[in-house]
């Protein structure tokens, strides 16, 4: 499968070749996948093939004098890249014609070309597929057998899939070739005492392959025993809190109080406050906050989808908001550089600016330090859900439990669930402690509005904040 990407790569640069004697810019970028996933519960067992992070096709960009055009499709041959010239330049011509009859073009610099030659293996301990369906379904059945002896339990649901993909992106100049593999996993435990029932998620995830299945059957006594916690849950006091977040919460307030409201496409569209804030004091100095691919997760990858190599991105400084994630149309269109976020949900969708690893930095300060300092407050757990307004910056997510602290010690109350709201400036600038060590994970999906699913991750360190619960 990913072989045939070699065979066709001279043809590529053929059609780069074509294309260029009429445009000023053309790139390709190729793709293709191997997907999988393998899940039990007391339905019984099913195994997928593909899903929704499928990919694999070709999309060509170009550049003429009055913006960009894309032509993407799903098979490819040297011979039919007359046929594809053609196409392009029909669709271009129309196009143009639309714009003599009255639209107002958006005029967008071309990219930068700069040389660029690179190759990237993917890296895995155990492949997935070389393990195999039956030893995986009967290591999932082995972890649900073993919840399903704890007391209490009703039901316990296991969950893993893996994404291979190669991508290639030619241009005139760049030769960029990269394979990445990435492994996510989930536990789900439901507890039932006489008629309340209630359930637990976690989510597990790699930058590999399925060695990730050990970090699930060692990660379920923790999904069991906060399960049977749930049973003795209180509803949240409504008010303002001081809590410490974990380093998930963490991540999910990263993601969505923040992450979404820096995407610079939403600038283009005058959809984000934070276009009028940058160098100003968006937060606590202990704040700092990175996205790209200086850590290895599920959204690492070489270069994004329009050739664009990634790095890191340091958005918040010191409190102080330095710039956006951006791709690179929105780039040339805003005059800055695009910083690799330039992602698409397959070759048949446009690259937006979107999120890959997002995370706040660490610091000094220790969770028992962070305790002590409360003398009334909350630690938050395992977030499920969350939503951020970048127009106006407010947020609002879903916490599974809030763990009582009192006089700097934890009182064994729990209550749930909990909604966490606010506006996001503030709730940043109360930032007052932050841990020195960063979990990230990637266990889910994230959508532009209701659409668009690309594989993130997010995380950071333990963090203390003021914070409005309900």
């Amino acid at each position: 499968m990913f072989e045939q990407l070699d065979a066709l790569k001279p043809a590529l640069k053929k059609l780069v070749e074509a294309l260029r004697k009429e445009y000023a810019y053309a790139s390709v970028l190729a793709s293709v996948s191997d997907e999988r996933s393998w899940s039990i519960s007391r339905a019984g067992s099913a195994i997928r093939t593909g899903g929704l992070a499928r990919d694999g096709g070709f999309v060509v960009r170009v550049f003429d004098q009055t913006g960009c055009g894309e032509y993407s499709f799903n098979r490819f041959s040297e011979g039919m890249i007359p046929e594809i010239c053609r196409k392009i330049h029909e669709d271009l011509t129309a196009a143009a014609e639309g714009l003599r009859a009255g639209i107002t073009p958006m005029p967008t610099r071309m990219p930068s070309d700069e040389p660029a030659c690179l190759k990237k293996e993917a890296v895995c301990r155990i492949h997935p597929r070389e393990l195999g369906d039956e030893a995986i379904l009967a290591k999932l059945t082995k972890i649900r057998s073993k919840g399903l002896e704890t007391e209490g339990i009703l039901d316990v649901a296991c969950h893993v899939s893996y994404k291979d993909y190669r991508k290639i992106f030619i241009s005139e100049n760049r030769d960029l070739d990269q394979r990445v593999i990435w492994t996510t996993a989930a536990v789900m435990a439901m507890a039932r005492r006489e008629q309340e029932i209630k359930d637990s998620y976690k989510g597990f995830s790699c930058l590999g392959g399925a060695e990730l299945l050990d970090q699930v059957e060692s990660g379920l006594p923790g999904v069991l025993q906060r399960t049977l916690e749930l049973l003795n849950s209180e509803p949240m006091i409504p008010g303002e809190y001081d809590c410490i977040c974990d380093p998930e919460t963490t991540g999910m307030i990263v993601h969505e109080a923040f992450g979404h409201g820096v995407e610079m496409d939403m600038f283009v569209k005058d959809r984000a406050l934070a276009r009028s804030c940058m160098n100003g004091v968006v937060a606590s100095p202990l704040v700092t906050m990175h996205d790209g691919s200086a850590v290895d997760e599920v959204a690492t990858f070489l270069f994004d989808d329009e050739g664009t190599l990634s790095g890191d991105t340091v958005i918040i400084d010191k409190g102080i908001l330095k710039r956006g994630m951006c791709d690179a149309l929105s780039a040339a269109r805003l005059g800055t550089e695009p910083t690799g976020n330039g992602r698409r949900e397959s070759f048949e969708r446009k690259a937006y600016t979107r999120m890959t690893n997002t995370y706040f930095e660490g610091g000094s300060d220790s969770l028992e330090d962070m305790m002590a300092s409360i003398s009334y407050g909350f630690l938050l757990e395992n977030p499920s859900s969350g939503m951020e307004d970048p127009k106006n910056w407010g947020i609002q997510c879903m916490v599974n439990i809030a763990r009582e602290i009192r006089d700097g010690k934890l009182t064994g109350r729990i209550f749930s669930p909990i909604v966490l709201t606010g506006y996001v400036p503030d709730l940043l600038k109360s930032v007052s402690m932050m841990g020195p060590d960063i979990r990230l994970g990637g266990g889910g999906f994230c959508g532009k509005g209701h659409k668009e699913w690309v594989k993130v991750s997010d995380g950071g360190p333990y963090m203390k904040a003021r914070i409005r619960l309900g």
